[in-house]
């Protein structure tokens, strides 16, 4: 009788890129929340063993449109495909990896002036849509180049002036002679979904975004136990003041206390050494596996 219930339960159909910089990274988040997944044969399909949820493994660019007809309930794409494919689809969460930056890009040896250098001018992308909308958002006329190959190739080749794609660490450029001149936008990995889900789905959606959102805040934050005496702790409070304020626990040594609290990866450093300055002795940094707000 359970395994007839298993098989009734319905179960949410994600999509994931079948290979890339965004494939490993989708398969390594569904893990962390605590999912069992298999694909070590590279199957198209696969079911987790413990989470009603079955993989999808596609080409990234047809994720978007695969979501939007309904054959996958959701999707795990990179914002910069959702906006150029322009399909009528859900952002759920940012997921905090993949990050990057869609920027036009010149030779290094031209002197650029503003936007106005586009004018007339030829520019190679396989991102047409986004960068027709900035042309056109900026009143600039300019030739679009499409291509899929490797854009930074093309202003070298003399197919085109410039180039617009993705920018991470600048490095492709460099090797390329070429300047980043302009961030149109910016993009990160984003769990889309379908705009018509069942209420069924919905929960299992809303339960894996719980989960995702655990990791997530667990990956941006840092657990700190410190020692402090006693008269420190006012000060080390408005330093510290934790998801609701720190936990302080006496120490056995008379007028000192441990005080434990979570604080911003991104302003970790900066913390630490207002934390040495107002008193603070002994501290431990932990990193957090899950974190529940």
């Amino acid at each position: 009788m359970l395994r007839q219930k298993e098989k009734m339960m319905s179960k949410l159909k994600i999509a994931v890129q079948k290979s890339g910089r965004l494939s490993e990274k989708s398969l390594e988040i569904i893990r962390t929340c605590g999912i069992k997944i298999s694909n070590g044969d590279r199957k198209l399909i696969t079911s987790a063993a413990n989470f009603p949820i079955e993989l999808l493994f596609l080409r990234d660019d047809d994720i978007p449109q695969y979501v939007e007809q309904g054959v996958a309930d959701a999707g795990i794409i990179g914002e910069n495909v959702v906006l150029e494919t322009g399909k009528k689809v859900v952002v759920k969460e940012k997921l905090g990896f993949a990050s990057c930056r869609m920027s036009l890009a010149i030779p290094r040896d031209e002197t650029y002036d503003g936007p106005g250098w586009f004018e007339g001018k030829r520019i190679a992308t396989s991102y047409p849509g986004i960068l027709s909308d900035y042309l056109f958002r900026n009143g600039i006329t300019a030739e679009t180049e499409v291509t899929s190959g490797s854009v930074e190739v093309t202003p070298g080749i003399g197919l085109a002036d410039a180039i617009f794609d993705i920018v991470s660490t600048g490095s492709t450029l460099l090797m390329n002679g070429l300047k980043e001149v302009e961030v149109v936008s910016r993009s990160e990995a984003v769990l889309i979904s379908s705009p018509t889900l069942t209420s069924e789905k919905s929960d299992i959606l809303s339960k894996l975004l719980f989960r995702i959102r655990a990791v997530k805040n667990a990956s941006e934050n840092k657990y700190i136990l410190l020692n402090a005496p006693n008269s420190a702790i006012p000060a080390i409070t408005k330093i510290l003041p934790g998801m609701k304020s720190p936990s302080v626990l006496p120490l056995e040594q008379e007028g000192w206390s441990s005080m434990h609290s979570v604080v911003r990866e991104d302003e970790f450093w900066e913390i630490i050494d207002r934390l040495r300055e107002a008193g603070a002795e002994g501290i431990l940094v932990i990193p957090i596996e899950k974190m529940i707000l």
